[in-house]
């Protein structure tokens, strides 16, 4: 059976498949950091995430293509075209996932529904209109106060003085949104004395990974560097040009995970270059405003509020297609 499809033909080693394998060895310091900080419950929660997603994938496939019918080759099908996506959704949406045991189902119910009704549901791998893993969390956050409740680390600050304990209450982002004391640049850049969710805590462990997957050429460098960076400066704006606020704002809450991993997502972002500058510097607009309006983390609403305007983006700024070159304008006589 020959396959046809319409030009160009482009033939690269690349595979959905690799990229995906880069992305979860890119997520692997940030993984282990959190397993690190908040021991066995944050180890448990990727597990029955990582879990959840690809059976979920598995059921799905083999639903759609009768595996009473098929039986062997379906499951051999399954396996030769499975490309890693669900085990990305499955590790960031646990890692968006605060590690309290009791909440064990969080991480079920999450995965089942960002691969089961926001990937598989739209057709697949690349036919989601937004990011699978973001959906989840919000799905979660808005079904369950338990993703409201942030476990101790088993590290407290290291330089924060008496700030030093950590506690289950507020962020340090609501304290910043707050003005009330919060540990130092330090601490939130190390994820000593931090609360909150499991692959958001060290920022260390999540730059190693940006680092790797710029390296590796999976991502454009400065696109998450101009939405950390917009948002560092439109909160320092929005606090009456205090230049203290821009490290703690983006050393604060999920920014630099969603920047580096969710919204670089090729599928949900726009096409051309200048959309996706206009899409980066919108999200760090959107972040650091709804931020200071509601006083809570909003980066993954933000996300999910731009994935559904990518469509537009792309209508006002079509992308160059391939081969074009542009016609030399008549000399003039």
């Amino acid at each position: 059976m020959r396959i046809l499809s319409s030009a160009p033909h482009i033939r690269t080693r690349r595979t959905t498949r690799s990229i995906m394998l880069d992305v979860l060895i890119a997520l692997i310091p940030a993984t282990v950091a959190g397993i690190v900080f908040f021991g066995w419950q944050a180890a448990v929660f990727i597990a029955i995430s990582l879990a959840g997603a690809v059976l979920t994938e598995f059921v799905w496939y083999l639903i759609e293509h009768k595996i009473w019918r098929g039986g062997r080759q379906v499951l051999a099908d399954w396996a030769k075209q499975f490309d890693c996506t669900s085990l990305v959704t499955g590790l960031l949406l646990a890692l968006c996932l605060p590690a309290n045991i009791e909440g064990w189902y969080m991480p079920l119910l999450g995965s089942i529904f960002a691969v089961g009704v926001v990937k598989m549901l739209f057709g697949g791998t690349g036919k989601n209109i937004v990011n699978p893993a973001i959906a989840g969390r919000i799905f979660l956050f808005i079904s369950f106060v338990l993703m409201t409740v942030y476990p101790e680390a088993n590290f407290g600050a290291i330089a924060s003085g008496d700030l030093g304990s950590v506690t289950t209450g507020a962020t340090q982002l609501h304290n910043l949104l707050e003005h009330a004391p919060t540990l130092s640049a330090l601490d939130l850049f190390l994820g000593t004395g931090v609360a909150g969710c499991i692959g958001e805590t060290c920022k260390l462990a999540l730059l190693v990974g940006y680092l790797y997957l710029c390296v590796r050429g999976v991502i454009k460098w400065y696109l998450p560097l101009l939405y950390i960076g917009v948002t560092g400066l439109f909160a320092v704006a929005l606090e009456g040009f205090d230049f203290t606020f821009f490290l703690p704002s983006i050393l604060s809450g999920g920014l630099i995970l969603g920047a580096c991993f969710m919204a670089t997502d090729y599928v949900t972002t726009p096409k051309s270059k200048l959309g996706n500058v206009l899409y980066f510097v919108a999200l760090g607009l959107l972040t650091a405003g709804l931020r200071k309006a509601t006083g809570i983390e909003v980066v993954s609403f933000c996300i999910l509020l731009m994935n559904f305007l990518v469509f537009l983006i792309d209508l006002a700024i079509k992308p160059r297609p391939f081969g074009y070159v542009r016609e030399k304008k008549e000399a003039k006589k």
